[in-house]
């Protein structure tokens, strides 16, 4: 912004990709403000020709059309209302850029995009450095001739990353030439310092919206949902929107003029209670056997994968457990993605699947042709099944289905795999572990129960005070793997490649391989003793 306000005369525009909401702008303006020691200031006024045929314009003269403000900010704006406009009297009624001529404007993308003649117009007039009155559409005329007048004027353009895009197709050299910047998000944060920048940060929003201060054992509370909403323990969030729903619901339990940690652990329950709905009615589904997800025993080629919903309309993302089934027969080696025939799986969904089926081709090393054909399905799944998140958990019940080896229906994975095994991190993981935690603990811990996550989700791991105490007390358990044969040792407790262990030798890789070269090379039915003798 320092820039954009010193490079005065060669950088008109400048584009910055954030939430256009009106606080947003507000903010930006606010922060530009302070930067606007050295603004033009513009004096004029129009006057009717002796003929009466034409206004024109005479400066430096105090008027209605006189600068008033540096700058001005707009989530939506009318072309009359930023222009100006004549009246059926032929009266000149100055706009938003009279006012603010020679300061800054700030302005929503979406503003110019669904209005491309008013942008159109207005860019032409600030790179010409002429405010021109126009008529509302290009087929109309004005009723009397108006003189340009000088206009000294930057504009400020906000939107996301596609609203932005249209710009930068319609007009590349302008978008080339205008200084860009972000807002971001979040920030990465690993020390003290860090950490009392955003401090600083949430009590500037506490300021400005005049909300209870924070007391000291609050704080850590509201890191923690911090940390959650950003899927990170090393990023906070410096999204206002959130930042500020966050403290205005705790101040409502505020004690003493102060936000503690009782108010933040109240406003957060009373949040997930507003928001339960959906959560207990999908719980219910599971509890009451409408939906089947077992949480003990063994099974062949079944495995609980974890999945994330979206409902519309609805915030927050739901964490639930997914049953998903794999059944193996002969065949010609074809692998079915049941959700794909159906048209009810993605394409990120379809990649991984083949990325999975690649893996344990390459894996088994064969030297004829894959006997087995394999049908994969997310069971009593009806809405569009989408994302790699559940490659690793459908390669492992492929691998049991192959070796005829049972699953522990006690753990649920998440991850993503590689071409060589390797499990990749995925979204969600801290909705998905409690997804299934909520299941586990309403049928009652068993204390075997738990979840297979990717080493590299570690670090995105939030989860709530009950979760947290079970994994402490050993009834519930979290197992962070880097590759596939450590998650399907763990779910069949049998060694997935050969082990040097003296006396045992049997493994998941060598089951399945022995398995294929019998239905490859069929073992012929043997000869009695005496006919092989007299063979």
């Amino acid at each position: 912004m320092q820039r954009f306000v010193h490079e005065y005369a060669q950088t008109r525009f400048m584009f910055i990709k954030s939430d256009e909401s009106e606080e947003y702008l507000k903010f930006f303006a606010d922060s530009i403000t302070p930067l606007l020691t050295e603004t033009k200031t513009i004096h004029g006024d129009y006057q009717l020709s002796e003929g009466k045929l034409s206004y024109q314009w005479k400066s430096d003269i105090q008027s209605r059309f006189s600068t008033r403000d540096k700058i001005a900010y707009r989530e939506w704006i009318e072309p009359e209302q930023l222009f100006g406009y004549i009246t059926p009297t032929m009266n000149l009624v100055p706009g938003l850029l009279h006012q603010i001529n020679g300061g800054v404007l700030v302005i929503s993308a979406s503003a110019f995009v669904t209005q491309p003649l008013m942008w159109t117009r207005l860019k032409n007039m600030v790179m010409r450095r002429q405010l021109e009155w126009l008529p509302y559409s290009e087929n109309q005329t004005l009723p009397i001739d108006v003189e340009p007048h000088p206009l000294e004027l930057k504009v400020i353009i906000v939107g996301d990353r596609l609203t932005l895009e249209e710009f930068e197709l319609a007009a590349p050299e302008l978008f080339e030439s205008a200084i860009y910047g972000e807002y971001e998000p979040l920030m990465f944060f690993e020390d003290e310092d860090q950490l009392s920048l955003w401090m600083n940060f949430v009590k500037f929003i506490i300021n400005k919206n005049k909300l209870p201060e924070i007391a000291a054992d609050g704080w850590p509370s509201l890191v923690i949902q911090a940390a959650r909403s950003c899927e990170d323990k090393y990023n906070l969030p410096l999204d206002i929107h959130w930042l500020t729903r966050r403290l205005t619901d705790a101040s409502h339990y505020s004690t003493e003029g102060l936000l503690t940690r009782d108010s933040f652990a109240q406003a957060e329950e009373n949040r997930l209670w507003r928001h339960s709905f959906l959560v207990e009615r999908n719980q219910d589904d599971i509890l009451q056997e409408q939906v089947l997800v077992k949480t003990e025993g063994e099974m062949v080629g079944q495995i609980n994968g974890l999945s994330v919903l979206q409902y519309p309309g609805y915030p927050d993302a739901i964490g639930e457990p997914s049953r998903i089934t794999c059944v193996v027969h002969l065949g010609d080696g074809e692998f079915t993605d049941v959700e794909r025939k159906a048209e009810l799986g993605g394409n990120i969904h379809a990649k991984g699947m083949m990325i999975m089926q690649a893996y344990l081709n390459y894996e088994l090393k064969l030297e004829q042709p894959q006997p087995f054909s394999a049908s994969i399905v997310f069971e009593q799944s009806y809405g569009e099944v989408d994302g790699d998140s559940a490659s690793l958990a459908e390669l492992c019940a492929l691998i049991s289905a192959l070796s005829l080896q049972p699953i522990d229906q006690q753990i649920a994975v998440t991850g993503s795999v590689d071409q060589f095994g390797y499990v990749q991190p995925i979204g969600g993981v801290n909705e998905k572990i409690e997804g299934f935690y909520d299941i586990c603990d309403k049928r009652e811990l068993t204390g075997n129960q738990g979840v297979i996550i990717p080493m590299s989700n570690v670090r995105h791991l939030c989860l709530k005070e009950d979760v947290i105490d079970a994994v402490k007390e050993g009834k519930f358990h979290i197992w962070p793997v880097e590759h596939v044969a450590q998650a399907v040792t763990l779910l069949t407790k049998q060694p997935y490649f050969e082990q040097q262990v003296e006396g045992d030798n049997v493994h998941l890789l060598a089951l399945i391989q022995e398995r294929i070269n019998q239905a490859n090379s069929p073992d012929k039915a043997r000869l009695p003793w005496f006919l092989k003798w007299l063979g």
